[in-house]
């Protein structure tokens, strides 16, 4: 389960303000999430922000977007998540996701390898249009996933493994249906993008939900696209 604790920390130096005055700064952070059909993307989406889960989300038609805000010490930072539909015929719609973006969240299927195949070409294009953007690899469905073959799991789980490091992608199993690693998505998200230290312990055990992310998505420049 993800814990609601804040698990993110900064190390700019706060300036003293008077104790009964609060100043927020307040950042705008836009999070494409690309992918094929049936992935996930829209139940992720309102999962984090309305944290509710319907399992008859119909497919997504162009672009969807939700708005959340998180609060950071001194900061507000404002999550604008920007869904792409996953039919072909949505391609053309890429760059809305993609330009602007400080991170993409590149969704597949765990129980469908297929969905994992289609990330090469997702992120060819996506990377194409926005260099900078912090990737993430997110597998999902993972409540379904761990009732699989075994060694299906791990054949998927270790692909999945050399897919993040051909991205330099930090790699996420979650469940939207269960509430496993949702959250952590966006920290992660977030302290690559802005060089903040986490604290989020890994889990790199086949089989667990995984969650790799100290040694990827490091080498890119740091702030938002513009």
């Amino acid at each position: 389960m993800d814990n609601s604790g804040q698990e993110v920390q900064g190390h700019q130096h706060q300036q003293q303000q008077p104790t009964n005055v609060k100043v927020k700064n307040q950042v705008e952070v836009q999070i494409g999430l690309v992918g094929d059909a049936q992935v996930g993307k829209t139940s992720l989406m309102v999962k984090y922000v309305q944290n509710v889960f319907d399992e008859e989300y119909t497919q997504t038609l162009g672009v969807n977007f939700l708005k959340r805000k998180v609060s950071i010490r001194s900061t507000d930072i404002i999550f604008s998540i920007m869904d792409l539909g996953g039919q072909r015929e949505f391609i053309n719609m890429l760059p809305i996701a993609s330009l602007g973006s400080s991170a993409l969240v590149f969704l597949f299927d765990l129980t469908r390898p297929e969905t994992l195949t289609s990330i090469k070409e997702w992120y060819r294009q996506a990377h194409g249009l926005n260099e900078r953007a912090i990737p993430v690899l997110v597998g999902t469905k993972y409540d379904l996933f761990v009732d699989l073959d075994p060694v299906y799991q791990e054949q998927l789980s270790r692909a999945s493994m050399e897919y993040a490091q051909v991205m330099d992608a930090p790699l996420i199993f979650c469940s939207t249906a269960k509430s496993i690693n949702v959250q952590k998505i966006f920290k992660v998200a977030l302290a690559k993008i802005f060089n903040l230290t986490l604290t989020v312990p890994e889990i790199n055990e086949i089989g667990d939900p995984l969650l790799i992310y100290s040694s990827l998505g490091n080498k890119r420049s740091r702030g938002i696209s513009r």
